[in-house]
């Protein structure tokens, strides 16, 4: 029996240990990603020569979250040489980003700049996407026939818009999408930090490397332009209102026309209020579970994204062996590599030391995520069918 048990934890140590060296091989391929994503020439709209075309902005709101003032004024402010329409939309008459709304629409009636924040509030509901059903109110009285789609949370620089239409414009293109990095609400909160680094450090690495092989097929809430003729031929957002995805789902649903998604090299800011464990958890379980539903193969392969536990597994099932720690030295070397590549091209931050708590907890959500069967969005539970659709717990075969 004692033979049979070493034999197994050598196995499981070697196991581990392929793992974590495979890890580091794509860590490192993930930094030269990094930094070959931003080496093409970054142009705007005016690249065309043509007049920058006229934009509808849909911001869909939930409540008065940090910072939202700020992120509509830079909506309002753009660089940008055409006409732009911010449409904001809640569901609720008593929603506290209503006056968050009205007060920077104030501030712009004021300032005489030409850009108008309007608003939709309309309980409508059609389906059980929330957001979707708050975009499809929106839809009423958006004027123009560009459409840029934001999540409330995404903060943009000046030229966002110039460089998203003029994205859109090239030939062949049907919709554009952005990369995005985490933002602390507070800067010095340990939690928020957290979020951010899942995001910075596991989530773009990934994007980055899938890109760069083909294999990636991104769409994400964190900018969805396209226009209105290319949204009516895919059945319009009324198309999405039940799918938990429903950026994924758009983006696979314009590939199917035969058009491209684009992804400039353009990174917007995603805002990571998250101040608990648990409200990291929740959210990041929902987006890992999502993730999984969509690619579940691709997402199991996954697991090499994760050299530092798997190498600490190694190194514990070896019984601390000198090569076990070499390969975790390894890992975080590669690690370390990809931190700044990231940091420095991308998040344009100070370089972060490696975090073992970050890299510990994404690997526990990974592993977890194969076990859960709900996921918790905006205060409610849903079931996420095998088709992407999702559906309220104890609501039409919900569990």
């Amino acid at each position: 029996m004692p033979f049979s048990i070493t034999l197994l934890t050598d196995a499981l140590g070697w196991g581990f240990g392929a793992l974590s060296a495979t890890g580091t091989l794509y860590t490192l391929a993930a930094a030269d990603s990094a930094r070959r994503f931003f080496a093409p020439a970054r142009g705007g709209a005016g690249a065309t020569g043509g007049p920058a075309p006229a934009v509808t902005v849909l911001k869909p709101l939930h409540g008065a979250e940090p910072g939202l003032a700020d992120r509509l004024r830079q909506l309002a402010t753009q660089d940008y040489g055409g006409p732009v329409q911010v449409v904001c939309g809640v569901q609720a008459v008593d929603d506290a980003a209503i006056a968050i709304v009205n007060a920077v629409a104030r501030e712009l009636d004021v300032a005489g700049g030409g850009v108008r924040i309007d608003l939709v509030v309309d309980g409508a509901r059609h389906g059980a996407n929330a957001k979707i059903s708050n975009v499809i109110n929106m839809m009423t009285i958006a004027r123009h026939d560009v459409l840029v789609l934001a999540d409330s949370d995404i903060a943009v620089a000046p030229d966002y818009l110039a460089q998203v239409v003029g994205a859109l414009s090239r030939p062949g293109v049907g919709l554009v999408t952005c990369l995005y990095r985490g933002e602390p609400v507070d800067p010095a909160s340990f939690w928020q930090d957290q979020a951010a680094r899942a995001v910075d450090h596991h989530f773009l690495p990934n994007v980055l490397v899938g890109l760069r092989l083909g294999m990636a097929k991104p769409c994400f809430g964190s900018t969805i332009a396209l226009t209105a003729e290319t949204l009516d031929r895919i059945g319009g957002f009324m198309a999405f209102r039940d799918i938990l995805a429903d950026d994924h789902a758009m983006g696979m649903a314009v590939r199917a026309l035969g058009l491209t998604v684009a992804v400039p090299p353009l990174v917007v800011g995603h805002l990571a209020p998250e101040s608990s464990l648990v409200a990291v958890l929740n959210h990041e379980l929902r987006w890992a579970r999502t993730i999984r539903g969509l690619d579940p193969g691709g997402y199991a392969g996954s697991v090499v994204t994760h050299p530092v536990p798997l190498a600490i597994l190694g190194a514990i099932f070896a019984g601390w062996h000198a090569w076990s720690l070499l390969l975790l030295g390894l890992a975080v070397a590669a690690r370390l590599v990809l931190l700044v590549a990231i940091d420095a091209r991308i998040t344009r931050s100070r370089p972060r030391w490696p975090g073992l708590i970050r890299d510990v907890l994404s690997f526990l959500v990974f592993v977890a995520s194969f076990g859960i069967r709900h996921v918790s969005w905006r205060g409610q539970r849903f079931s996420v069918k095998s088709d992407g659709t999702m559906v309220p717990v104890g609501e039409n075969g919900g569990s």
